[in-house]
């Protein structure tokens, strides 16, 4: 076996330890419902982090979750065509956010044509870990909405969790 072959391999590897040791967000959802019960913008954060799962790799870009009013979930995307697809979707992802979050949070979902609201997640979508200089700062809104759960080891778990997700987000945006 050749150095290169060898040398790949262990890279390999290491990236699926890497992987493997992540947090599943969706796992940590139902907790962090049950603790911000008397907050609405934390139940808020969680229902829009249950879409961004729901929804999948494929429409993170074309789909942003922007508020979740009473039981409806608003949702922003680009145009009337992806308006219409969605639309016809909807059950499914009611659905799928309910099932990630353990119980019924989301009764309707009302997706808004708004482009700007696109552009502007993608823009603040940072580059990736390997071409930045140093490790960025926890978003602070991630660490105001973290703020509220009391248990400081699901506080972290939630906190390292929602950076992995949002880091393998960035990663699949820059790769593809």
């Amino acid at each position: 076996m050749l150095y290169s072959e060898r040398f790949s391999a262990r890279v390999q590897i290491e990236e699926q330890r890497r992987i493997e040791s992540m947090i599943d967000l969706s796992l940590l959802l139902p907790r962090l419902l049950n603790a911000t019960e008397s907050n609405p913008e934390l139940a808020e954060t969680v229902a829009k982090l249950a879409w961004t799962r729901a929804a999948g790799e494929g429409l993170r870009n074309h789909a942003v979750p922007f508020r979740l009013y009473r039981r409806t979930l608003i949702v922003s995307v680009a145009d009337a065509i992806w308006q219409k697809q969605l639309r016809q979707m909807s059950t499914e992802f009611i659905f799928r956010i309910n099932k990630l979050l353990g119980r019924s949070v989301v009764g309707d979902i009302e997706f808004r044509i708004d482009p700007a609201a696109i552009d502007r997640m993608l823009s603040r979508v940072p580059a990736p870990r390997s071409s930045r200089q140093e490790t960025p700062a926890p978003i602070p809104e991630l660490v105001s909405a973290a703020g509220s759960i009391m248990d400081p080891d699901l506080r972290d778990r939630f906190i390292r969790a929602a950076e992995n997700c949002i880091e393998r987000r960035e990663s699949m945006l820059h790769s593809g």
